[in-house]
């Protein structure tokens, strides 16, 4: 059966709701609707939605609702934030389609030390970009947990990342099957903002692994 259009699934996320008091150590930033809904959306035309899925460092549930959307029966959001997480469930009540299959599982845990038994799972992830002092290499960290609970992953990182994501899932017997570049817009929400909004560059990466 056909899903829902990229677009239809995109129009449905943009009516989550976005942190109400971000930390910027954890570096929680809004996954745009569109990015998540193209993630998604390929997933399904992939194939990569008929086992477990597992958003990693789930925030307000946007990755983890919108695979749910696009027909993923069985989805794990993952955050280390109780605060996120009592906002992701709040973001799956607004939409009735992500909650009718009872599909949606939100649990409190680490990243990169996840309380997780996967080996087979599709993981869809928008990682700290490790801009944050104290926080570089922290989608290394994130990819390392991907590898091994994971068949197949998309994630998002910062633009000019390519060399350093290809290198790390070769070394690990992974493969980059796709990648696309998307417009991450960022509102001032930190201190050390000094616009209203700036727009990042980022990279989604499909990783096939062994």
């Amino acid at each position: 059966m056909a899903g829902p259009s990229r677009r239809t699934l995109a129009r449905a996320l943009e009516t989550l709701a976005d942190f109400a008091d971000p930390t910027a150590a954890l570096e929680q930033y809004l996954t745009p609707p569109e990015i998540a809904a193209h993630i998604c959306h390929q997933a399904r035309l992939q194939d990569d939605l008929e086992g477990w899925v597992v958003d990693l460092g789930t925030g307000t549930g946007m990755l983890a609702i919108a695979a749910s959307l696009a027909g993923a029966r069985q989805v794990v959001g993952l955050d280390i934030d109780p605060d996120a997480l009592a906002v992701a469930r709040e973001n799956a009540a607004r939409i009735d389609e992500a909650g009718k299959h009872g599909c949606l599982e939100w649990l409190r845990g680490d990243a990169t030390r996840p309380p997780l038994s996967l080996t087979d799972a599709t993981v869809v992830s928008n990682p700290p970009f490790g801009a944050q002092r104290g926080n570089r290499h922290a989608d290394r960290e994130f990819l390392e947990t991907t590898r091994s609970i994971a068949s197949v992953s998309y994630t998002i990182h910062n633009e000019g990342s390519q060399e350093f994501v290809e290198s790390f899932a070769d070394d690990e017997g992974g493969e980059v099957t796709h990648a696309f570049r998307a417009e991450f817009p960022i509102a001032n929400r930190f201190e050390f903002h000094t616009e209203a909004e700036e727009t990042l560059e980022a990279e989604v990466f499909r990783i096939e692994w062994e």
